[in-house]
């Protein structure tokens, strides 16, 4: 096998695992759905970030941001 065969199905192999596919992002209303699915309230400020989609909520009577990534991750930021 040359170097390119190797690669090409190393390759290959990474698009069919879904590593290289682009994920389907959530709606607004999926987003909003997802986050108050997690206990989230008040979801506002929801605006595109070089992290993700940045969203300002409330939770347990406190102000959080968030962040959800193009995976729908869900991280709190300090």
């Amino acid at each position: 096998m040359t170097a390119r065969t190797v690669a090409q199905a190393a390759l290959c192999g990474l698009m069919m695992a879904g590593v290289f596919s682009p994920a389907l992002a959530l709606t607004q209303q999926e987003l909003i759905a997802k986050l108050e699915s997690a206990g989230y309230s008040q979801i506002r400020d929801i605006k595109s970030s070089a992290e993700g989609t940045a969203v300002k909520a409330m939770k347990n009577g406190k102000e959080v941001s968030l962040v959800v990534d193009s995976s729908g991750q869900v991280q709190e930021r300090r």
